[in-house]
């Protein structure tokens, strides 16, 4: 009951508070740390003279140690706090605050609207650029604002609802090391030359281990959508994810982009183009409008603040089944 407890009470204080920046410009955010630590890794046994068996191995035991580190500390970290009293709680529903990101990826999707509305095209792509990979030169307005709401799916499930799964199933050692393997996914887990052999174990493992995240983001979108539009929207949402979200090219992220395509009646994914290479990829919701603009980002926005209600709701159903 106690991980549930704080961890409700850390989904309402980074709503609030979210990452503030005049903190983070004078401390180094301990994602940043964890990034430290998989670039010396990568530095230190990533070596293209190696053949593919030799670097798939030295990249499972490179995440292997990374994860077994960030558990470690998750573990002091909860020695220390348990032994602290109410300070240690105070302390414990900070740490997992900071590493959830509820009210920073709304204010970084919501710019992509003000963008639009105030700079035109322009202040759209130098908006959306801050949170998605695609080259944002080619994007219309259409597609910049389905990238965002795209963004604001997929980190919807591994940027809030993974860790706070993991969080509440195993405590700070389990959200560090959820944080950490999520991290490696995002800088090494890359199909390139470099990284196709090295950091295969570590997206493999983050595939694993965003499974149960995502299938639930998916049903809390469609709650969300139940909440701001109805029962209908509910039901599309629903019946998207489960109907599209085998056509991503992700076997994790389809779920809650599929689920926010139905809720809006858009159609999100399809082809886009990354540093220069255009990836083909199915239709999420191929039916729907493919024409968005910013008022389907607020939408989105909506349903995604519902969708964390119902989160916090469910935390609070486990502190009473638990009391």
């Amino acid at each position: 009951m106690s991980h549930l407890a704080v961890l409700l009470a850390a989904l309402v204080v980074d709503r609030v508070v979210g990452d503030p920046d005049w903190l983070w410009r004078r401390l180094s955010h301990p994602v940043v740390i964890f990034g430290h630590a998989i670039s010396l890794a990568d530095k230190r046994l990533n070596r293209s003279s190696d053949a593919a068996a030799t670097r798939r191995r030295k990249g499972q035991i490179a995440i292997a140690g990374l994860l077994l580190a960030a558990a470690l500390c998750g573990w002091a970290l909860a020695r220390v706090f348990g032994g602290m009293g109410m300070v240690g709680l105070v302390l414990e529903v900070v740490v997992v605050a900071v590493f959830l990101a509820q009210k920073s990826l709304a204010d970084h999707v919501a710019a992509v609207a003000t963008g639009l509305r105030e700079d035109g095209l322009d202040g759209g792509r130098k908006a959306v650029s801050m949170i998605v990979g695609r080259d944002p030169e080619v994007l219309d307005q259409s597609a910049v604002c389905r990238a965002s709401i795209e963004s604001l799916a997929e980190n919807f499930s591994d940027g809030i609802v993974a860790p706070a799964l993991w969080y509440a199933v195993f405590g700070l050692p389990g959200l560090l090391a959820y944080k950490m393997l999520n991290t490696a996914d995002s800088m090494i887990g890359h199909l390139d030359e470099r990284y196709t052999d090295f950091g295969r174990a570590a997206a493999k493992l983050d595939d694993l281990a965003n499974w149960p995240a995502s299938r639930l983001s998916a049903m809390l979108i469609a709650a969300g959508a139940g909440l701001v539009k109805g029962r209908g929207a509910m039901r599309q949402a629903a019946g998207t994810a489960l109907r599209d979200s085998g056509l991503h090219r992700s076997p994790n992220a389809g779920w809650p982009e599929a689920a926010m395509a139905g809720a809006l009646g858009l159609a999100l994914a399809g082809p886009r183009r990354y540093h220069g290479e255009v990836v083909m990829e199915a239709s999420l919701n191929a039916s729907g409008s493919g024409e968005a603009g910013t008022r389907h980002i607020l939408e989105a926005l909506s349903v995604y603040r519902r969708a964390l209600d119902c989160l916090a709701l469910l935390a609070a159903a486990g502190i009473l089944v638990l009391f």
